[in-house]
């Protein structure tokens, strides 16, 4: 709990990626949209932080995603199964 409250809301995990588009397959546990400002936790401890710029569903675009939803999301770095996504 005390990790949640340094990093920020906690609203999913990275279950993929595909690098070949830069995108992750995130694992949605609280709401997220368009325009929010997320930071991207690995389990080595390696971080970074970005805009939500595009997300989606069965490749169709979406601008907003809630619990229990898996979308597709573009990431401005490399990430592994297992990194957290906080709101922030």
């Amino acid at each position: 709990m005390a990790e949640d409250k340094k990093e920020g809301k906690l609203v999913g995990v990275i279950t993929h990626f595909f690098p070949h588009v830069s995108a992750a397959v995130l694992s949605v546990e609280a709401p997220i949209k368009v325009g929010d400002k997320v930071k991207i936790v690995a389990p080595s401890g390696k971080e970074f932080e970005q805009e939500v710029t595009s997300m989606q569903i069965d490749r169709a675009d979406i601008s907003e995603a809630k619990a229990g939803d898996e979308i597709g999301m573009k990431v401005d770095e490399k990430v592994h199964e297992g990194c957290k996504v906080y709101l922030i």
